[in-house]
């Protein structure tokens, strides 16, 4: 590392001072700071999709022809590439700020921009220059700017210390700043507040020109807002395990990335712990993709989009509370039970109690029963699944004898981010070939059939799957020898070139 280095400056330093990690940090750098940034990213999730469906009307097919289906669907191979770049940067990249908070302070102004762009497709252009727009401002924002936010924000839990309760607290505060930021960002605030303002009706038809401007309006105020809580996130937060080596000057071989896929394919534990969160990831992003349809257009009395708004936010409200409830619960359900097992358990609860939804999917007041006990089974597998994965990169440190942060955490980032568009692309496939009509009165048999498996049977069904993956997910058996062989590793190291050894755990 250059004693000249950037990130040396004194304005740039984390504002994180202490070996051990204290309150300040979890609440202000692994809750406050990423909910917020978090918010503009739910709200695309969840919406983003129907804006362009409802607001430039790309499921028209006599428009748009299968764009919509499409684009999203291409554009995983856009966001994968995107996320392994940044994950292969961060493995060779060395900072006294770390690895990984460095792309957080570049993603700040790289996420705003694309967020600006998203919503400033022209509609009064030709159907081929706003597919050309679409297309590209997506792929600006999934592919390019997120990555470097979300592939370094992922990163920090991982990264933050070597304390396995301490690391599980933190992982809590992670898990629970994203799903607080679609359960109150995306599923509450904006469906009760601005639903009538984002998706404007004009004798039960929507104004798309006036919800355009209002949308615009919007991205202003989530521009700010992200820019903002990503510069908090990364002055408040430390990486504890990259400045080990710095502080004993061990030089970190850059490593191709040939090297690290080869270690992490070869580890049950690296798969498991993958296709946990391509699942999971895949069948939430459905559910919340479809959600506002199904709020619109399935329960028995909604007839308006402020009726399905305010279904919207009561079905987000009930729905968060069992996750609200559980960054209390989950990691001393974890400690009792072992991650593992309270993650497995807990998918297992969900699976069972998600079934009651399915005794009437057009009644409101059932569907939430459903809704609530799935949700109260799977607040494990919502807070503790990042601590999961901190064990497994370490125990592929204490077996190859370097990290695998990088490319695993692009690889965790292609999924987080990918699955949207996955997700997305199936619903609008679906939308189109079930003859989806945003300006109909009612829609017909073969959309409510769809929107009843994408909304209450893909997330069931991934759940189920699960279950049984992460029974054999029993890293948690390997921490203490795994750790005890990082430390003497780096001990060797120190001794070899015939410098004093000195713990590395101490204060800036």
């Amino acid at each position: 590392m250059s004693k000249n280095n950037f990130f040396d400056n004194p304005l740039l330093r984390t504002r994180i001072k202490t070996s051990e990690v204290k309150p300040k940090e979890m609440i202000i750098g692994y809750f406050l700071a990423p909910f917020c940034a978090l918010i503009s990213n739910a709200i695309f999730a969840s919406y983003l999709n129907r804006y362009y469906s409802d607001v430039i009307g790309w499921t028209d097919t006599g428009k748009f022809g299968n764009f919509s289906a499409l684009l999203p669907m291409i554009s995983v191979i856009f966001v994968v590439i995107g996320n392994l770049f940044v994950g292969h940067l961060m493995d060779n990249t060395r900072t006294s700020q770390g690895k990984a908070r460095p792309y957080l302070l570049l993603s700040a102004p790289l996420v705003t921009l694309a967020i600006a762009l998203l919503f400033m497709t022209p509609i009064n252009l030709s159907p081929k220059v706003q597919m050309i727009w679409i297309a590209l401002s997506y792929n600006i924002y999934y592919s390019i700017a997120y990555p470097f936010y979300y592939t370094s924000h992922s990163s920090m839990v991982a990264l933050s210390t070597r304390d396995s309760d301490k690391r599980g607290l933190l992982a809590t505060f992670s898990n629970a700043s994203g799903v607080a930021a679609v359960g109150f960002g995306a599923s509450i605030v904006i469906p009760i507040l601005l639903q009538s303002y984002l998706f404007v009706e004009e004798n039960g038809v929507i104004d798309q020109a006036l919800s355009y401007n209002n949308w615009r309006n919007i991205m202003v105020g989530l521009c700010f807002i992200t820019a903002l809580a990503i510069l908090l996130e990364y002055y408040f937060t430390r990486e504890r395990i990259t400045e080990e080596n710095l502080k004993l000057n061990i030089v970190e071989k850059k490593l191709p990335m040939k090297q690290q896929i080869g270690a992490c394919v070869k580890e049950k534990y690296w798969w498991l712990i993958i296709l946990y969160f391509l699942l999971f990831q895949f069948g939430g992003l459905v559910k919340n993709g479809s959600m506002n349809y199904y709020c619109r257009w399935m329960f028995d009395g909604i007839t308006s989009e402020a009726d399905a708004g305010t279904a919207m936010g009561i079905l987000g409200a009930i729905g968060g509370i069992p996750t609200a409830i559980g960054m209390l619960v989950a990691w001393p359900i974890a400690n009792k039970l072992g991650k593992q097992r309270a993650v497995t358990y807990g998918l297992l609860l969900s699976v069972l109690g998600g079934l009651a939804s399915f005794i009437n999917v057009n009644n409101f007041v059932i569907v939430c029963i459903g809704v609530v006990l799935k949700g109260i089974g799977s607040i494990p597998a919502m807070y503790v699944t990042l601590a999961l994965l901190s064990d497994v990169l370490d125990h592929l440190e204490a077996k190859n004898g370097f990290r695998s942060d990088g490319f695993t955490m692009s690889v965790y980032g292609a999924i987080m981010v990918g699955m949207t568009g996955l997700g997305n692309g199936i619903i609008n496939a679906l939308l189109s070939a079930s003859g989806y009509d945003a300006m109909a009165a009612v829609q017909n048999d073969s959309v409510k059939t769809m929107l009843v498996i994408c909304y209450l049977g893909v997330e069931l069904l991934c759940y189920a799957v699960l279950v049984v993956l992460t029974s054999f997910l029993k890293v948690e058996k390997h921490i203490e020898e795994d750790h005890k062989i990082i430390r003497e590793n780096q001990k060797k190291a120190v001794l070899a070139e015939g410098r004093e050894w000195v713990d590395p755990d101490e204060d800036i």
